[in-house]
């Protein structure tokens, strides 16, 4: 039976509680009682990213999170998707550079139908996996690249700037999203042993939050994962190390039908799960985290060069986060005089940092989206088995809040002198250029090339 200890409320918590619990198998579990509404969200996280993938089997972790949808052992064709929406529920799975996601929310009285499903898929997907459902995903998956990335105004600049700011080699260089050329390339038996190296209970974490009784659901997850073998054949990924800086501006001017210039930047920040990486995030919600940041008022409001002006974290435990910074010219504004505003508010900031109301209401606007996130069942249980995949510990996602208002000016002030400098980013600028106008010999009206985009 599982292994487990009683829940306790920890100091800056807010009364929230989570109990631990592991299955022979290796399979960690974590519980959240919430009875304030009749559901359950069930979350199972895979340790297993792009960041696991090797050259030239880029997009493999991302294509298994959509063969996972098509049959298990015991579930044919797209029966997870029809028996969940079938008993009022609702599912989806996401891949990200660190991990997998598979998740469900259901009325409280089809939670075993949840974690039956879960756990089928875990025991037995390879005895649905196919050719025929390889090829399928396959072709899913790249049509989703075109509509997502290659066929869209700045459709690629996530994976340009990525591929700028970690280099060539680095286990972060790619998105998951991956080439066309390596989906191609993948094989069915890539795709078996993929599943066998990291589907495995022994590198997954399983949360259910909500509506539940902790005894009757323990015994269901016993029930129906407990015996599923554990599998040791998982590599760690890549060391994901890097300097704290750049150490240069790198940059790429990128020519294509966009509707404005834009000046889009990466710049390298702490890890996440450390105190200077919430600072980081605090100086990027004063600097550009809406409508009353400095970027905003300054750009948009004030000089009117641009339409939008955004400056969000995107957190990383494997490697450096990233500050995202994403401009929009207006007009006929030339991206230099917009990099030069950036670069002046920059420097003010790290010579001033943040007065005392801008910091209040930058930890004001976390917390909020801290407990925005924390206060749904489903989005308890991802922040449950994030802090349980990446830093080891479920409990971190409950004082988190606490984490973000204990960070003080000065050392928000310290994060931008460090890290929000010219020689710390890599740079992309989009120029429009004019659509390409062909003319149908046969009937005479015109065609626009990449009208699509």
């Amino acid at each position: 039976m599982p292994m487990g200890h009683t829940a306790t409320a920890q100091a800056g918590s807010g009364g929230l509680t989570a109990t631990e619990h592991r299955l022979a198998n290796g399979l960690r579990v974590v519980l959240s009682e919430d009875h304030l509404t009749p559901v359950a969200a069930v979350c199972l996280w895979y340790d297993v990213g792009s960041r696991h993938e090797v050259k030239g089997r880029t997009g493999l972790a991302h294509l298994f999170e959509h063969l996972m949808f098509q049959g298990s052992g015991q579930v044919k064709g797209n029966g997870h998707f029809e028996l969940v929406q079938g008993a009022g529920g609702s599912l989806n799975g996401t891949t990200s550079f660190e991990r997998t996601n598979y998740f469900e929310t259901m009325p409280t009285h089809q939670l075993e139908l949840a974690l039956w499903l879960e756990a089928d898929r875990m025991g037995s997907l390879l005895a649905a996996l196919d050719e025929e459902s390889m090829e399928n995903q396959r072709d899913v998956v790249k049509n989703e690249r075109r509509q997502r990335y290659d066929n869209v105004p700045y459709g690629t600049a996530f994976e340009k700037l990525t591929a700028l700011a970690y280099p060539e080699g680095h286990p972060y260089h790619h998105t998951p999203i991956g080439s066309m050329a390596d989906l191609d390339a993948a094989t069915l038996e890539d795709a078996q042993a993929f599943f066998r190296t990291y589907y495995a209970p022994n590198n997954a974490v399983l949360s259910v939050v909500g509506d539940i009784d902790p005894e009757q659901t323990l015994a269901w997850i016993e029930k129906y994962f407990g015996s599923i073998p554990s599998h040791d054949g998982k590599q760690p990924p890549r060391d994901g190390t890097l300097p704290g800086t750049i150490g240069e501006q790198l940059r790429e001017v990128v020519q294509e039908e966009v509707p404005a210039r834009a000046l889009m930047a990466a710049y390298r920040l702490p890890h996440d799960g450390t105190r200077e990486c919430d600072a980081a995030d605090l100086a990027l919600t004063v600097l550009g985290g809406g409508e009353s940041s400095r970027l905003h008022n300054r750009l948009v409001r004030r000089d009117r060069t641009a339409v939008a002006a955004g400056f969000g974290l995107l957190r990383l435990a494997g490697a450096p986060s990233l500050g995202w910074l994403d401009v929009k010219t207006s007009g006929g504004v030339e991206v230099p005089q917009i990099e030069a505003a950036v670069d002046e508010e920059l420097a003010r900031f790290a010579e001033e940092g943040p007065t005392p109301e801008e910091m209040e209401r930058a930890q004001a606007q976390l917390e909020r989206e801290w407990l925005d996130r924390l206060g749904t069942v489903a989005g308890r249980a991802d922040e449950l088995c994030r802090y349980a995949v990446l830093f080891g510990d479920p409990q971190l996602a409950l004082t988190a809040v606490g984490r973000v208002l204990d960070v003080t000016a000065d050392e928000v002030k310290a994060a931008a002198q460090a890290h929000l400098r010219p020689d710390n980013r890599a740079v992309l600028v989009y120029e429009p250029v004019e659509p390409v106008d062909e003319t149908d010999e046969t009937d005479g009206t015109d065609a626009h090339e990449g009208a699509d985009k």
